[in-house]
């Protein structure tokens, strides 16, 4: 009930004013991600893409009434005097509602009280029939390729040897979503192998996570174990308020910045996922316990190890939060410049009573998340440069191709 209350409570707020403030869509946006369950029970991988589904519906039904940009759907222009507000509010709502119904009377709710606060009828029948058909256009879009096979994981073991009997929650469906940038396909965007065992490189990256990564590690200092701990579950809420509370901003500007974060996440961590699939590459708690199997004679083991952190259920090359970070970095850069001038402020999932943290730059903030995966002992140094290549080009791509400004209309 009190979450209920609190979603319907910013609804009413934001829906007041006509037309609709620029930060009507990043209240609508944080509605979204409320009303969107935890990850693991979004309902499949269609469900995993439920974000990205409000947000391109808001930016198509926005950008039918206030028309800047590429329509990725075909959405033709619409009534330009059409209620904004309605529209958002009609776009989240149907798209979250396909995909959680039993959240209807919340969503029910709230939806009523958004349309309710719209007082002129016409422009609110109007931006009403919008919303509906951007949400419409976005959902009938397939988000998966069915001609793609996707065999199930099959663990390596030696014929009567026990290994760990959870499957991972990373497996080879992944291959199976379709890109939004057509060159953002899991083979163009798949990073090299990672090093071999007997290379200098593998016995470098390895030292370095069993002497800083380690749960009992004397030489990690104490900023870089709250570098681990605090970037493990980054959530940049607060800078991408200020973006979009900036002077001048348009909703649909603010709803193409949400689109575009979104589809450059959904690529880069589809890729990235499917890269650890095809590499299957060992976790440092379980390459540095076996230290003398590798046949390296670089690499010391300890048989003991255990990392700062835990160690996630799915393969290890490439890292997946650099991927995401990378990817977010390079398109909130265009929106805000490489050092916004208040700063990148992030908030963190995993410590929620930690105060907002601000770094000067995006890169500066990619680098710690990356950097924090191996202080916290689940990832090689290479590893965490293979995701963030992965991220950058999947997000370049996405802001290269998709909802590009229109020429400017010719003077009179």
């Amino acid at each position: 009930m009190r979450k209920m209350m609190m979603g319907m409570a910013v609804i009413a707020a934001v829906a007041i004013a006509q037309p609709a403030a620029a930060d009507t869509v990043s209240d609508w946006w944080e509605f979204a991600n409320r009303a969107t369950p935890s990850q693991g029970a979004r309902g499949g991988l269609e469900g995993e893409r439920a974000l990205t589904r409000v947000a391109l519906a808001m930016f198509e039904a926005l950008n039918a009434i206030d028309r800047r940009y590429e329509s990725y759907l075909g959405l033709p222009a619409g009534d330009p005097n059409a209620s904004q507000d309605a529209a958002t509010a009609s776009a989240v709502y149907a798209v979250l509602l396909h995909h959680f119904p039993a959240k209807k009377a919340e969503l029910d709710e709230s939806y009523a009280i958004a349309m309710g606060a719209v007082s002129d009828s016409r422009a609110r029948e109007a931006g009403r029939l919008i919303g509906a058909q951007a949400a419409a256009a976005v959902l009938a879009r397939p988000l998966l390729d069915t001609t793609v096979a996707a065999p199930p994981y099959r663990p390596l073991t030696a014929p009567g040897q026990w290994v760990p009997t959870a499957q991972p929650s990373i497996d080879s469906s992944w291959a199976t979503l379709r890109p939004w940038a057509a060159g953002n396909t899991a083979e163009a965007l798949r990073p090299p192998p990672p090093p071999a065992l007997n290379s200098a490189r593998w016995a470098k990256d390895y030292e370095e996570v069993r002497r800083l990564g380690g749960r009992t590690s004397t030489e990690r200092t104490a900023e870089q174990t709250l570098t681990a701990r605090l970037r493990q579950g980054p959530d940049l809420a607060p800078s991408l308020r200020l973006i979009a509370d900036l002077p001048g901003r348009r909703p649909v500007q603010n709803a193409r910045m949400f689109a575009l974060l979104q589809m450059a996440f959904d690529d880069s961590v589809a890729a990235m996922g499917v890269a650890k699939v095809h590499y299957d590459f060992w976790r440092p708690i379980t390459a540095i316990r076996n230290g003398d199997q590798d046949g390296n004679d670089a690499t010391r083991p300890d048989a003991a190890w255990v990392p700062l952190l835990g160690t996630p259920n799915f393969a290890e090359y490439p890292c997946g939060h650099c991927t995401v970070a990378a990817s977010q970095a390079e398109v909130l850069k265009a929106e805000s410049g490489a050092r916004p001038a208040f700063g990148v402020r992030s908030i963190s999932q995993t410590s929620p009573d930690a105060v907002v943290q601000v770094v000067a730059s995006w890169d500066q903030w990619a680098q710690e998340v990356s950097d924090g995966r191996m202080y916290g002992g689940v990832h090689y140094r290479f590893s965490n440069e293979a995701g963030e290549q992965i991220g950058r080009r999947a997000a370049l791509n996405v802001m290269g191709t998709l909802l590009r400004p229109l020429p400017a209309p010719p003077a009179r």
